[in-house]
């Protein structure tokens, strides 16, 4: 982690619509020593319960989200847009069907005892507080639910304490 220092969110100069929306990050999480990820341009950073978090919706079918809820902590990391084929695979291909983390090259690191990649420019560590499933009947405009969940495979909302920020 040499490579990295902590910085305050309040510094963060970053536009997290275009960090999240445009550029991507990746969600990362270990359980029984393996570690997955996926690619995410849904979620959100903002303020919650007095806390900085991070907002990120996941899939149920999404071999992540199983990563996600047997963990306390997961990481999301920012890079830069050199990375932009790998973001590309890691949001295509499931960790079901090939060790997505090995055959991309990233190297895998531990902060906080939460998996991160040495390739990133910016990484949040983060502790969940919060998870709760997509609930049709919550739509009040019924167009995204229309639009986005023709299957009804609901994302599930995680709401996260950002622990630690850190930036190359």
């Amino acid at each position: 982690m040499t490579d990295f220092k902590e910085f305050e969110l309040t510094e963060w100069k970053e536009n997290p619509f275009q960090s999240i929306g445009k550029d991507w990050m990746l969600v990362t999480a270990e359980s029984e020593g393996r570690v997955n990820a996926m690619t995410a341009s849904w979620g959100g950073l903002g303020v919650m319960w007095g806390k900085n978090v991070a907002f990120v919706v996941i899939r149920p079918q999404r071999y992540t989200k199983e990563f996600i809820d047997m963990t306390d902590h997961f990481s999301l990391a920012f890079m830069d847009e050199s990375y932009r084929k790998t973001l590309n695979y890691f949001g295509t291909v499931s960790g079901r069907d090939e060790d997505k983390v090995k055959i991309s090259g990233l190297t895998v690191i531990h902060e906080e005892k939460t998996p991160c990649f040495a390739e990133a420019k910016t990484i949040l560590i983060c502790r969940k507080l919060y998870a709760q499933e997509y609930a049709p009947e919550c739509f009040l405009d019924k167009e995204p639910d229309q639009k986005w969940y023709p299957d009804k495979d609901y994302h599930t909302l995680y709401i996260a304490e950002i622990v630690k920020a850190l930036r190359k």
